[in-house]
């Protein structure tokens, strides 16, 4: 296993600004979003990116639908946008629905396109919860019991249940998803002192990848049983710098950096099944 800088924005032009949420498309082409609504394509193998588009906002978690239409996060303008890759269409998706996003933060896509979306809510106040919506927009709050800053989501393989990361917890926790789609009592799978968890993503592996703001590592997480290990860690703060969230390609791991104006390629994290993307 190997970490290197995939694509380093810092003197191009368009700059790569601090970006926060990273998707892979299925043509390998990676995609992350800037603090100013940028929306950005990388070639596959990191040697050029594109802007494509910008919401004039403030883009946070990013993630692809089962159709390959792009899902984002907006902070600024609160709210949930879709991206048509084909089109370059770049429409509006929700507001909250049936509520109110406040702090739109992550989103993650079932297979019949159904949208998870967490709402961090206000530091220190314990407000998080999450938004489930149809691909149309339709829906609103679904999980309501207090979460300490709801930040990354993911979804299990099985599509039994969503993880999500607490950041000022710290840790992450799971919510089981009934056969009807409600959700059941949340759970702990691990307490995680002395980071801030931001990003959760399932590996090919089924394990847990978890981007850390604070310090900048990336840890591993075995979800049945909470045992936690330290994938990468960068104590200079220069290949990773306040990781956010993270998304594979086959076995290997990209990761978003916050703090900076690159991307970070984890390279040989874990073996992929023949023939598909986490993302």
């Amino acid at each position: 296993m190997t970490a290197r800088v995939f694509v380093d924005g810092t003197l191009s032009r368009p700059q790569l600004d601090h970006p926060e949420g990273i998707a892979v498309h299925p043509d390998g082409s990676v995609w992350c979003g800037g603090e100013h609504g940028q929306l950005y394509r990388i070639e596959p193998d990191g040697s050029s990116f594109t802007e494509v588009a910008s919401t004039d906002g403030f883009l946070l978690g990013l993630a692809f639908g089962p159709d390959e239409t792009l899902y984002a996060c907006d902070l600024r303008h609160r709210c949930v946008w879709r991206y048509d890759t084909a089109t370059g269409d770049l429409t509006e998706v929700t507001r909250g629905g049936t509520g109110t996003l406040e702090t739109p933060n992550a989103v993650v896509v079932a297979p019949d396109g159904t949208l998870y979306v967490s709402d961090s809510g206000t530091q220190g106040a314990r407000d998080g919860r999450v938004f489930r919506f149809g691909p149309d927009g339709s829906g609103g709050p679904w999980f309501t019991q207090p979460l300490d800053f709801a930040n990354g989501v993911a979804l299990a393989a099985d599509g039994g249940a969503l993880y999500v990361a607490e950041t000022f917890r710290p840790g992450i926790t799971r919510i089981p998803i009934g056969d009807d789609g409600e959700p059941g009592a949340a759970q702990s799978v691990v307490e995680l002192p002395g980071v801030l968890p931001d990003g959760v993503t399932l590996g090919p592996d089924g394990r847990l990848y978890v981007g850390c703001y604070e310090p900048s590592r990336i840890l591993r997480v075995d979800p049945s049983t909470g045992e936690t290990e330290v994938l990468v860690d960068d104590p200079t703060a220069h290949l990773l710098c306040h990781p956010t969230n993270t998304a594979f390609r086959g076995g290997d791991l990209f990761s978003s950096n916050l703090g900076r104006w690159h991307v970070t390629l984890v390279e040989g994290v874990c073996a992929a099944p023949s023939g598909r993307l986490s993302r």
